[in-house]
């Protein structure tokens, strides 16, 4: 009878919320029962049922997202060129150019990016327009000594990054120098410029001297 006493027990503690009545009442061996058939000849009475193992619902957590980060254009993008560079010319190179022209390579790391370009000056003044390319072509360039810088900017001009000016100097060469490379021969005199024919060297005359 114990049994039947904490089965009724598990009945009330167990019961959902859709259980159908439940009663009680003491049986002939004065034992409490529950069951939800109550006996014909015998007094039971209705047991209010608490549905007391209904689990709370789950609280929704609420995930709260960051703002989305919305950038207006590549230049607002912080990007750090670790190198830029003049390749060519060296630092303090001497460059031979008859016609005045002079090549500038230039180079960065990382590769120039989506709307930047580079920009070449000459003695501190802008000499050719900014370019993606790194090759720029300089022409009617004195002789002397010069400085070249280059800077790479954005799309609204703003300077990103930009070298210290380097030296070079631009020297033509000259008669002499060609001379110097490649010495006159008997038949290059006055055929070409480096070997006029004033300096043509006079052939010793043979002697004629007569022999007795």
């Amino acid at each position: 009878m114990i049994l039947r006493s904490i089965i009724g027990a598990l009945l009330l503690s167990s019961a959902p919320v859709t259980l159908a009545a439940i009663y009680t009442y003491i049986d002939s061996d004065g034992e409490r029962v529950y069951t939800d058939q109550p006996p014909q000849h015998q007094h039971a009475e209705k047991v209010n049922v608490a549905p007391t193992n209904k689990l709370p619902a789950t609280p929704k957590v609420q995930v709260i997202q960051p703002p989305p980060v919305y950038e207006s254009d590549s230049s607002s993008l912080v990007l750090q060129y670790q190198i830029l560079r003049i390749l060519a010319p060296e630092p303090d190179a001497t460059v031979r150019a008859n016609e005045r022209q002079l090549t500038v390579t230039v180079s960065s790391e990382p590769a120039l990016q989506d709307g930047h370009r580079y920009r070449i000056f000459l003695d501190g003044e802008v000499v050719a327009e900014p370019s993606r390319s790194p090759v720029f072509r300089l022409r009617d360039i004195d002789r002397g000594t010069h400085q070249l810088a280059v800077e790479i900017i954005n799309e609204q001009g703003a300077v990103l990054e930009r070298t210290p000016a380097q030296p070079f100097h631009l020297r033509q060469t000259t008669l002499n120098d060609k001379r110097r490379v490649r010495p006159c021969s008997i038949d290059d005199y006055g055929v070409r410029a480096e070997c006029p024919l004033k300096d043509k060297l006079e052939e010793e005359s043979p002697s004629i001297l007569p022999f007795f």
